[in-house]
């Protein structure tokens, strides 16, 4: 199982806050650090405001050396596609290819309402022709140029530059619906993901999944399963409780629907996730003033699973 550390930096967070933590995670051994990409906090007041996901990633990108980075998840709603394949490609460079893109469809309204951004009812349509343009844009040889003509996009003659590093960059959908999300999956994703559901939910979309890169021809090894889970972890049942109090969660709550507890709870919970699939695990943590948290998971946590 790969351990990934997954923020929520709309809820309040500086750069230098996030970078301090990506390279605590990338010091103790964590194979990824990822963010979220919103700009309206959800029930704080996200002081001292959001960053911009991409532009965070790229300038981390250049203050770390190993750890992958990337978003869980992108949303279409946010930027056009050509834009997005030009920023990801270059932070890609940044990085020296280390980056990873999430993309969905967007699901915050009042975020989209707040600044502006456009929320249409179908998006399912966006997201499957941005990652046509997207993935179209990077694979097109060098030398030619790639065009498009699409329900909500059009593109001429582009000169579909600048390459990534990676070829394929690994892209990343996720979501629970039972159709279009799994489609999506097998004929763009290198990782399909399942946030926030319960396991039954996981197991069940990590079914339709493999059905569909089965009916798409793809190999089953060519896709990673993973699931993205609220975590913190206490050394002792009252150091939990407190940590669990600070990200305003219920204790006994958290420890039902997150990765979290002690460390042999978490150890527990997590072989349990492994026997539904789940190859790499988001642990998503939530508190950037507690480094201690990924200290004890990278420590107590993480060896006794590998």
């Amino acid at each position: 199982m790969k351990f990934r550390i997954f923020t929520e930096p709309q809820q309040g967070a500086t750069y230098e806050q996030q970078v301090r933590m990506a390279q605590a995670a990338e010091r103790l051994g964590f194979d990824a650090w990822f963010r979220s990409d919103h700009f309206l906090a959800m029930g704080v007041d996200g002081r001292p405001g959001p960053t911009d996901s991409w532009v965070t990633l790229g300038a981390i990108a250049r203050e770390t050396s190993t750890i992958r980075l990337g978003t869980l998840v992108s949303s279409a709603t946010f930027r056009h596609p050509s834009l997005l394949a030009i920023q990801v490609a270059q932070v890609d460079a940044m990085s020296r290819g280390r980056i990873e893109l999430g993309l969905g469809t967007g699901w915050f309204e009042a975020e989209h309402a707040a600044y502006g951004f456009p929320f249409p009812k179908a998006r399912f349509g966006i997201l499957e022709e941005q990652l046509e343009v997207i993935t179209g844009l990077w694979s097109t040889p060098i030398g030619a140029t790639f065009t498009h003509a699409g329900a909500n996009y059009t593109l001429t003659d582009a000169p579909a530059l600048p390459k990534p590093v990676q070829q394929p960059l690994p892209v990343i959908v996720g979501g629970a619906g039972p159709k279009r999300t799994p489609a999506i999956a097998a004929r763009f994703a290198s990782e399909y993901n399942v946030a926030f559901r319960s396991d039954d939910e996981i197991a069940a979309g990590f079914a339709r999944v493999r059905a569909a890169v089965s009916d798409a021809g793809r190999a089953p090894g060519s896709m990673t399963y993973s699931a993205a889970l609220t975590s913190t972890v206490g050394a002792t049942k009252a150091e939990y409780r407190r940590r669990a109090e600070t990200i305003g969660r219920d204790p006994e709550e958290l420890r039902r629907n997150g990765v979290a507890g002690t460390p042999q709870e978490l150890v527990d919970r997590l072989g349990g996730l492994a026997e539904l699939g789940v190859e790499t695990i988001y642990l998503q943590v939530l508190d950037f003033d507690d480094l201690d948290v990924l200290e004890l998971l990278a420590s107590e946590v993480v060896p006794q699973v590998r």
